[in-house]
């Protein structure tokens, strides 16, 4: 009996054949010397939107945070267990990356569930109830819209949630007097999963652009 799932022993297997022995130079160097990511994702837990995989990153170029939803909660220092907190602190005080971009995605099961006030806890702790309801006000003023269809409510959502956790992330004195000395800058991303576009949040508008190939 395997210790691990056999697709992941054959994908490892694919890996240590494929690509690891083109990236090994690099692997060694970050054993070496550590990683020195310029750009912080925090993406959503969803299997369809892997960043790696969107942005094609080797090792030691991203740093990725996921949860459900890619929410950033607001600063609060109250003693309680912050995963993502931690890990926006790390990036930013240890690491010093320069970009911090919070992607959104089509499709999110997360935001379905924020949107979807009648869906029953899937277990009695209802801890992604309770994550998602740091949207909630957003979830109730789009859930309230008649004049739009649940799948524009949804992608409505997703973009608003993108936007939330950027003004969340400005409650953090690290990354707002960083922001400020102009040494950080934060972005909005939003990815269709079904045609595999990116949607680039303008910083001045708000306004989530289609980023166009060239």
């Amino acid at each position: 009996m395997p210790h691990l799932p056999e697709h992941l022993l054959t994908g490892y297997r694919n890996f240590m054949s494929g690509r690891y022995p083109t990236e090994s130079d690099r692997y060694r160097s970050l054993a070496r010397d550590g990683q020195a990511p310029e750009t912080m994702i925090v993406a959503c837990c969803d299997s369809r939107s892997a960043p790696e995989a969107i942005f094609d990153a080797g090792p030691g170029e991203l740093f990725v945070l996921r949860n459900v939803g890619n929410l950033v909660p607001p600063y609060e220092p109250d003693g309680e267990y912050h995963s993502t907190s931690a890990a926006l602190e790390f990036a930013v005080q240890s690491l010093k990356v320069k970009n911090i971009v919070v992607m959104g995605h089509g499709r999110c099961g997360g935001i379905r569930a924020a949107l979807d006030t009648n869906s029953a806890p899937l277990s009695p702790g209802d801890f992604i109830g309770k994550w998602m309801s740091l949207i909630a006000p957003a979830a109730e003023t789009v859930s309230s819209s008649t004049y739009m269809t649940a799948t524009e409510r949804q992608t409505a959502l997703e973009r608003i949630s993108i936007r939330y956790s950027i003004a969340n992330l400005r409650t953090f004195p690290c990354v707002s007097i960083l922001e400020g000395k102009g040494r950080l800058t934060l972005h909005g991303a939003w990815f269709d999963i079904s045609t595999g576009e990116l949607w680039v949040m303008n910083r001045e508008t708000g306004d989530f652009e289609r980023l166009e190939m060239e």
